[in-house]
């Protein structure tokens, strides 16, 4: 079967290409997968480079995202031909990932595409998919509501900031988007931001501890000095979701957001999550937040062009989502 496939060289050195490699065995409970699409994500692009935070076993496949139909089978919950999906978990990371034509993993991690989605569909959706209904599932179990005011959404022209500012626009949320791409304005706005701030006009260093109230709720992707920005301008009993790092691990903020306002700080893990909760978030993906702009936030491209893709990823020029046609 054909996989990109990353291969260590020496301690700083990483290749990575597509190869010919062996279909996987199943072993007990355990389902193997006929892979139709897959999607591309930062920690995959992190993992094509070798870096230890993400992938120690090489040679590796990536890919932490995998759709398809149930090739072979010893679980008893689990039947050849259905429709199944993976997200998270080891997949991609230390085990063999989703950019393969045949993925084998254990039973534990798999969930049922439901009959409303198609594979394309949700593999658009993705991890990105994912992590963005959770964090407004926060939002919304926390009293956040429409009428309550403006949603913050930022790295909005990333994966889970572009599905998640088009799935609370559809339902009703009034969405401001924060972005560094000036080039992307009308692209936001087109998925459903009424306004978008330009990452150098937000990110301003300032010493007070508070900002006037101006968010309801904040789906923050990037953390850094961004978070620590918006968690200054929530309204009082607001909510703020955080699920990513591509600004920066780091978090220098202040208890004052925490002590006088009520703010509420949310940490999304769409990894370990209980599949109960993520087959849940996917029925939600599947019906009423099933968005019309998926065409708009999507590249379709094959096994052969993951690796420019990747290089987009890393050097920060991506915008919406990749999905990746394994085959039909």
């Amino acid at each position: 079967m054909k996989a990109f496939v990353v291969e260590k060289v020496n301690e700083k050195e990483f290749v990575a290409d597509i190869k010919e490699v062996s279909i996987p065995l199943c072993g007990e409970d355990e389902i193997v997968i006929k892979a139709t699409y897959s999607s591309l994500n930062y920690k995959d692009a992190l993992s094509s480079v070798g870096n230890p935070g993400v992938s120690r076993n090489f040679p590796h496949i990536t890919g932490i995202d995998v759709a398809g139909t149930v090739y072979e089978s010893t679980s008893p919950i689990f039947k050849v031909g259905e429709r199944v999906l993976v997200t998270g978990y080891d997949m991609g990371m230390n085990t063999r990932g989703g950019h393969a034509q045949f993925v084998k993993v254990p039973a534990s991690w798999v969930a049922r595409i439901p009959d409303a989605i198609s594979d394309k569909e949700i593999m658009t959706f993705g991890t990105a998919g994912l992590t963005a209904a959770l964090s407004i599932n926060e939002l919304i179990a926390n009293g956040v509501k429409p009428e309550s005011g403006d949603i913050l959404v930022t790295g909005a022209t990333g994966g889970v900031g572009s599905i998640a500012v088009s799935i609370l626009s559809k339902i009703g949320y009034n969405v401001i988007a924060i972005s560094g791409k000036k080039d992307r304005i009308d692209y936001l706005k087109r998925i459903g931001a009424t306004d978008v701030i330009l990452r150098e006009e937000f990110d301003i260093e300032t010493n007070r501890p508070l900002s006037s109230e101006k968010y309801a709720g904040v789906v923050d992707t990037v953390g850094g000095s961004i978070l620590a920005t918006a968690l200054k301008q929530i309204k009082y009993d607001g909510v703020a979701t955080c699920c990513g790092l591509t600004s920066s691990h780091e978090l220098n903020t202040n208890v004052f957001p925490f002590i006088l306002r009520g703010v509420r700080l949310i940490g999304i893990d769409s990894v370990e999550c209980k599949l109960e909760k993520k087959q849940a978030a996917w029925e939600k993906l599947a019906s009423r937040w099933k968005i019309n702009t998926l065409n708009s936030i999507t590249n379709e491209i094959t096994l052969d062009e993951i690796k420019n893709a990747y290089d987009n990823l890393l050097a920060g020029h991506a915008v919406g989502r990749y999905v990746v046609k394994i085959q039909d």
